[in-house]
């Protein structure tokens, strides 16, 4: 008997897997308010320098002779310590070296007085808009310190690489339930000290293990639900997810809008993963996990409780630990074996393929973090814009679902990325005071790059036999996050460049959606297990009824693999 077939027998899609399933959609759907929660704790709000006329105007408001109702005297005196820019704004970086008195006779122009000016050296005024505090206000974030900004996000990427590669390794040798009770309490505790951070290094530090718990929860709440479902609804799992990662965007707008402190906003969006890690102690282990680790006994005293869950207790009772162990024996050969990573390139196809394969991953995250994480520079209300790009995930990826069922796999690839780059490169050439035609490109180019990501997914596992299918997905997963971890920096050569980054997150997109034709089309084919499978497999092959049933079984691993890896 398989495993599949035992999980039918413990009441299949049961009280117990809906249950599951929702809850554990929770976390993910919280992780979407952390990876875009710099737009809004980091939102540069406008600012100038403090100046004597500052000091000057306070001074002059306590003097018994002040008329309320006319122009504060530092507005007044303003230009005589601040030079204006072209638009007539005081300059936000710069002081007149001396002041420039003259400027208070009506008759004297602003090209009159001294050019010398210097940076600013007590600090900054700031003048909230939409928000009421943020980290740039917090620690002046600003003009020579500006390159923080984008650091900030940057080490919070670092933080999800790491993550996945030590939270990895710990799954499967911990199992997925200590793992995620441990990410989930590791948020909550690293989100809530940055609510409370003294420094912006030590944000920076926290941010940093906040990211490396989210990796953690992403491997191990899809592993763990998909391993607790019958195989015909595994699949699911990827679009409930996809989903509620899409809802959280919009959960996000709406804490922005409503709370404006970075703290408490912070903290708002942590706080929850408390209870995450409560709930989820009610959760048992996972029986395929402990059978594969030698524990069948406790797996069967966990599916003897999920069958009581879902009201089949008559049958859990006859579940054993032989059973068990031969429904899954199959599969542990089938995915057992000694294979490095150097088999991936010892082919001319697996090379062709996990170069391009790499090449799209990092594209998918360099395009949508450097589209998504600057919603300031479209010169639209940022929590309007967070809506709808929150919105726009739904129609992306049921769109990329009829893509990859009728149009295939390659080209619904290859068109997401070489349309997203296309109208981020059309944006560079918009004017901004087209602002209604800017967002909009805005919005399309990130539905296909949410497209993007829902193909990858699926198609990564069916490029790559069984015995290397994990270890591609590793090299793959590393691009990706290369690529998150470097879009934020990418934004800094815009000081002296301002087109470069529009270029660098549009071209990059495009060129890896033209590698994305050079791929093999794998719709109706087998999932192959061997490397002389890939080699000798033609688009032509058509999957047989043995096959497919093979296929069936072997398609939701990859996505297990796939979602370990993801961001």
């Amino acid at each position: 008997m398989g495993f599949s077939e035992v999980l039918e027998q413990v009441g299949g899609m049961g009280r117990f897997q809906v249950v599951q399933l929702a809850l554990l959609a929770i976390p993910i759907c919280l992780m979407a308010s952390h990876n875009l929660l710099q737009n809004f704790v980091a939102a540069v709000p406008d600012h100038r320098c403090r100046s004597r006329a500052d000091a000057l105007g306070n001074t002059s408001r306590q003097s018994p002779g002040n008329v309320t109702g006319k122009v504060p005297a530092e507005e007044l005196l303003l230009p005589v310590f601040i030079p204006l820019d072209r638009e007539g704004r005081p300059e936000r970086c710069r002081l007149f070296a001396e002041p420039q008195w003259q400027f208070l006779d009506s008759n004297r122009t602003h090209e009159d007085g001294s050019s010398t000016t210097r940076p600013c050296t007590d600090g900054w005024l700031y003048s909230h808009g939409d928000v009421t505090s943020t980290i740039i206000s917090e620690w002046d974030l600003v003009c020579s310190h500006k390159a923080l900004k984008p650091l900030a996000q940057s080490v919070y990427m670092a933080g999800v690489l790491v993550g996945a590669l030590v939270l990895g390794s710990l799954s499967d040798r911990l199992g997925r339930r200590a793992v995620l009770l441990g990410s989930c309490l590791l948020m909550a505790v690293a989100g809530s000290c940055a609510a409370l951070s003294s420094s912006f290094s030590l944000y920076c530090l926290w941010r940093f293990l906040t990211g490396a718990a989210q990796s953690g929860i992403v491997l191990n709440a899809f592993s763990w639900t998909v391993e607790w479902l019958p195989t015909d609804m595994r699949s699911s799992v990827v679009i409930v997810n996809g989903y509620s990662y899409a809802a959280g965007q919009l959960l996000l707008a709406g804490l922005a809008f409503t709370i404006r402190h970075w703290r408490w906003l912070q903290f708002t969006i942590s706080a929850p993963y408390f209870i995450c890690f409560l709930y989820s102690w009610w959760f048992p282990e996972s029986a395929r996990w402990l059978i594969m680790n030698d524990k069948a006994d406790v797996a069967v005293n966990q599916l003897k409780r999920v069958a009581r869950l879902n009201g089949r207790e008559a049958e859990g009772s006859k579940l054993t630990a032989a059973t068990l162990r031969a429904g899954l024996g199959k599969e542990v050969l089938v995915t057992g074996g000694s294979h490095s990573l150097i088999d991936l390139f010892r082919t001319p196809l697996m090379r062709r393929n996990i170069f391009c394969t790499m090449c799209v991953w990092f594209a998918c995250n360099f395009g949508y973090y450097g589209l998504v994480m600057e919603l300031q520079g479209f010169g639209v209300n940022m929590y309007l814009l967070q809506v709808i790009f929150g919105a726009v995930d739904f129609p992306a990826k049921t769109l990329a679902a009829l893509g990859i069922t009728y149009l295939g796999r390659r080209w619904t690839q290859a068109s997401t990325l070489t349309l997203a780059g296309a109208v981020i490169l059309i944006n560079v050439c918009i004017p901004t005071e087209l602002q209604l035609v800017r967002t909009g490109l805005a919005v399309f180019g990130k539905g296909c790059l949410s497209a993007c990501f829902s193909c990858v997914m699926l198609y990564s596992g069916e490029l790559y036999p069984t015995v290397l299918r994990q270890t591609a997905f590793g090299l793959m997963a590393t691009m990706a996050r290369v690529g998150g971890l470097v879009a934020p920096l990418a934004r800094l050569t815009g000081e002296r460049y301002p087109l470069v980054p529009g270029l660098l997150y549009g071209a990059v997109p495009v060129l890896a959606g033209i590698l994305a034709t050079l791929l093999p089309e794998t719709r109706g084919l087998a999932l192959p297990d061997t490397i002389p499978d890939i080699e000798s497999r033609t688009v032509t092959g058509l999957v047989g009824s043995e096959e497919q049933k093979k296929q069936e079984i072997l398609l939701p691993e990859t996505h297990i693999s796939l979602l370990k890896h993801t961001v």
